[in-house]
């Protein structure tokens, strides 16, 4: 690495740790602006008024201490910085602070440098860095929620299409459009023939979407070893799970987490890297 990389890198990273925190918010708040939303379309739809509540969406209300409601301080929610100084826990009632917080914001920090460091402060580095801060979100909101929101998985593909016609990827526009339609139409298959066999729903059309849009990003060619990697290693933790009593009800294990994995897997190493580690 050459001084002008590092420079970049750090750079990146910085702004990386303040996105990272932002993300937190997306990761906790989108999911119950979701169903927010989905009672006051059914309180709609049968005829009753919904109770008035707070405004709540990505900015509003301030963040506060889930267990207390203590509503926390500018200098109590600096990146990592903060949580190194609390301790791990919230300064009004002590209780503790998930450690997912500053790994979120690390991690998307680790993401930027990477991308800067790769591809300089470009376009082309920006949007790998939005694509990876899409693809934490989702796999983030996924395993918890098991939901993927249109309202992520949607722009990321059109933003996969339009940086390659820009050409901010190595991806053709042709290859572009046919991976995302190649993306969605492999798992709508799947997820019909398994529904028709064992008449059980066996992934959410949020994985459709996913897909198509990592199609948009890498090519139609790259889908195989991305699908492969995100199959093998869902199946190696699904059975963990399972051994150690750890599935949710019902025994379901999301995709999106592996999707969202072998995507990032796929922009640090290449999707031809994957088929080397699952020895293909």
């Amino acid at each position: 690495m050459d001084f002008f990389q590092g420079v970049d890198a750090a750079l990146a990273s910085v702004l990386g740790l303040l996105i990272g925190s932002f993300l937190n918010v997306v990761i906790y708040r989108l999911p119950k602006m979701m169903e927010r939303q989905w009672a006051a379309e059914c309180a709609e739809l049968s005829g009753t008024v919904p109770p008035a509540s707070e405004p709540f969406n990505l900015v509003l209300p301030r963040s506060r201490c889930q267990q207390c409601g203590y509503q926390i301080r500018w200098f109590e929610n600096i990146p990592v910085m903060s949580y190194i100084f609390l301790r791990g826990k919230c300064s009004a009632c002590g209780v503790s602070i998930s450690p997912r917080y500053p790994l979120v914001e690390l991690t998307t920090a680790t993401l930027f440098a990477f991308c800067a460091w790769k591809w300089g402060l470009t376009p082309t580095a920006f949007v790998w860095a939005g694509f990876s801060a899409a693809l934490l979100t989702l796999g983030l909101i996924d395993w918890d929620t098991t939901l993927l929101p249109d309202d992520i998985t949607l722009p990321l593909l059109w933003a996969g299409l339009v940086a390659s016609a820009l050409q901010w990827t190595n991806v053709s526009l042709n290859v572009a459009l046919w991976g995302a339609v190649a993306g969605y139409v492999s798992l709508w298959l799947i997820y019909w023939t398994f529904k028709l066999i064992t008449g059980k729903e066996g992934m959410g059309y949020g994985d459709f979407k996913l897909f198509a849009a990592l199609g948009a990003w890498f090519g139609w060619q790259a889908l195989v070893p991305i699908i492969l990697m995100a199959s093998v290693i869902g199946a190696i933790v699904g059975i963990a799970m399972k051994f150690s009593s750890g599935l949710r009800e019902g025994g379901y294990v999301p995709f999106g987490p592996f999707l969202a994995g072998s995507g990032l897997t796929a922009m640090v190493f290449g999707p031809q890297s994957i088929l080397h580690a699952i020895g293909l």
